[in-house]
Parts: C-alpha cells; structure tokens; sequence
C-alpha cells in the first residue's frame, strides 16, 4: 500500500504492492540514456580540449552550477520529489525545466528512479544496483548505461505530476531541451561554447551526480542511523558545495522531507539558501526543516 500522505518523508510516488520486493531483479542495458550519456562523454573528451578558451570554462562554470542548484537540487529534489517546500506552479515549472536541462533524464524518470531507490533502502535489503554496493566500476556502469528491472516491482501513482502536460512534454522532448541552449551558445561564442556548456556541462553533471551517489552510500562521515534500513547514508563533506547542499547526504536520510539538507555549522547549503530567498520574496512557503518533522527521530539513532 502507499505510504501515508500525511507523512512529510513519505515517498511520495511509490505505492507498494502484494509480493513487491527490492532484492530479485536483472540489470539490463539502457539504450537510450547509455547512447545519451556516452555521446555527451564522447564529446566531452574528444572536442573540449580542442575548443577550449577560458571563455567557454567559464559558460561552463556558470551554466553547470546554476542548473544544478535551480533544477536538480531545489526544482527536481526538494520540490518536485520530496515535496519539502511550496510554490506556485510557474515557478515549480521553470525550476523543473531547468532540472531537465540538466540532461539526466525527464522529471518522470528522475522522480521513479529516485523514489525506487529511496524505498529499496529503507528495507532490510535491496539489490546491489539499488544500494551502490559493488565496486566502482561496474557500479558507474550499472548507474549509467543500464537499468534495474526487478521481478516484484512496486508501483508508481504520479499524482498531479504525471497529469500535467508540460510535464509530460518534457518526459519526451528532455534531450531536445539542450537545442535552444546549444544555439544560445554558438550564436554567442560559437562551437566552443556549444561544446563546454552542453557536451561537457553534461558529462559532468551525470557523471558527478553517480560519483558522490556511490560515496555517499560506501563511506564518509555519519551523524545518524534510520533504525531498520538495509542501507545507511554518507556525508561526502568535499562535494557540499557543487551539489549546492545535497552531499550531506546522511542528513538527508534522516531528515529526507527536509527543505534544509546541510543541518550543522559548516555544512555549506546554496539549495537551502535559495529556498530562503524565495520565502522572504514570497514564492514559497511552507518550508519544512528538521525542527517540523514531528516523529522523525523516533525513526533515527546516533552513528557510532
């Protein structure tokens, strides 16, 4: 059955059904983002250093750390997936078009891959490909270039979400998104630009995205456990700043319906910050933090 609605850490899309099971799957390629995902690579390697210009580091620095802070983290993460703060739909769509550009996949994927793998770790056991448990290269293979298709799998309900027809727009067209960007880009710096600030921006964007993910489930600093959860969580302290929060990555185990990931002082947040701004601009509200999560530490204990 669903999680309960009422449940700020609920996981919001998945809905549990007779005999689903986390553990028995098979692990099969992945044309279409294994095509995406290596062509943007191919790119990257081939075509950055014969186009570089500090110019075009520079689009990709900016571009890059803009779209994962407005798209992946607080539109895709903390708005579109876990529900952690409100705003108006305008809003939520710009902040979700920007996720897509980020060029990991559309919101309907990103919101089932995320949510399987939430829910696979909150039981007893899971897959491998689910936990991040084999070793690092076959781990970014797996995360990459294949999917998981597990024998028992849960079902997935997408709401309001899955109903809404930019949404859905851009579940199909999310690899087009790139094209307006790209002739942005050449029209103001040419192919050097096109290249960095879409061929590589990507790259590095997914390949970043699975490196912190394998390390945020293997090792690093803890703070909590979530009492009867097969997998536990990782801070990857270095990260904190180019996931713009997410990399405290415990924190956000223990408190996954939490708007604030970085909870302690020195923990670095821009996904948190930015929320904050737009409360004080008033395009958002109902902000949850830690402090409003009645019974969530009921749920956690101390690491050791």
């Amino acid at each position: 059955m669903a999680l309960a609605a009422s449940d700020p850490c609920a996981i919001n899309s998945l809905a549990e059904t007779p005999g689903c099971s986390p553990v028995a799957g098979k692990v099969r390629w992945d044309a279409a983002h294994s095509l995406w995902n290596g062509g943007m690579m191919l790119g990257a390697l081939i075509l950055a250093p014969l186009t570089f210009s500090w110019g075009a580091v520079a689009v990709f620095v900016i571009l890059t750390g803009g779209c994962l802070l407005l798209g992946h983290s607080v539109g895709f993460h903390r708005r579109l997936i876990h529900r952690s703060f409100e705003c108006p739909l305008w809003l939520e769509r710009i902040l979700v078009w920007i996720g897509a550009v980020v060029g990991m996949s559309g919101p309907f994927w990103m919101i089932r891959t995320h949510d399987l793998r939430d829910w696979a770790q909150r039981q007893a056991d899971c897959h491998d490909y689910l936990a991040h448990r084999r070793p690092m290269l076959i781990d970014a293979v797996w995360q990459m270039h294949c999917r998981l298709e597990l024998d028992h799998p849960p079902a997935f309900d997408l709401g309001r979400i899955g109903q809404d027809r930019f949404y859905r727009f851009l579940e199909r067209t999310w690899m087009l998104q790139q094209l307006p960007i790209a002739v942005a880009l050449y029209l103001f710096g040419g192919w050097s630009f096109v290249i960095w600030g879409v061929c590589v921006r990507v790259t590095a964007s997914v390949t970043g995205h699975w490196f912190v993910g394998h390390l945020a489930h293997r090792r690093g600093p803890q703070t909590w456990r979530v009492r009867e959860a097969g997998v536990q969580a990782h801070d990857v302290p270095w990260a904190a700043i180019p996931t713009m929060g997410e990399a405290w990555h415990n924190n956000h185990h223990a408190f996954p319906g939490s708007a604030r990931i970085g909870l302690y002082p020195g923990q670095s947040d821009w996904g948190f910050r930015f929320i904050q701004l737009l409360e004080r601009l008033g395009l958002a509200w109902n902000v949850r933090t830690p402090e409003t999560l009645e019974g969530r530490m009921g749920r956690l204990e101390a690491a050791r």
